[in-house]
């Protein structure tokens, strides 16, 4: 498969509340990672398997989510692709500070996912 999802994320209303439902129905460890101004960012650390992360949902009025993030070549490119065939852009490129850039779609159905591209 030549574009595997590589993390998840959760946008949640309660942090807290959140990571103590998931590290007490699964085995996952958490390492909060400061932020600067917008507090802190949660690492999901999983064992084996996609890894991921959550922090508070900063859009008013959408309900926690769970977004999933698919590995691509070029960010920019496969996000006008997907425009292309019917996406609605939600986030353009956004750099993540010394690991890559991640834009967020919905498809034709309107369901959400991040494109992700590592720095190499």
């Amino acid at each position: 498969m030549g574009n595997p999802f590589v993390y998840v994320e959760l946008y949640t209303s309660d942090v807290d509340k959140a990571k103590k439902f998931y590290t007490s129905l699964f085995d996952w460890k958490t390492k909060e990672v400061p932020m600067g101004p917008a507090g802190n960012y949660t690492m999901l650390e999983v064992g084996e398997g996609t890894g991921g992360g959550m922090l508070k949902n900063m859009i008013p009025g959408t309900p926690s989510h769970w977004m999933a993030y698919v590995n691509v070549d070029d960010v920019e490119a496969a996000t006008k692709k997907a425009q292309g065939l019917g996406a609605k852009l939600m986030k353009g490129k956004t750099e993540v500070p010394g690991f890559g850039w991640f834009t967020m779609i919905t498809d034709p159905t309107g369901a959400a996912l991040a494109l992700w591209q590592s720095k190499k």
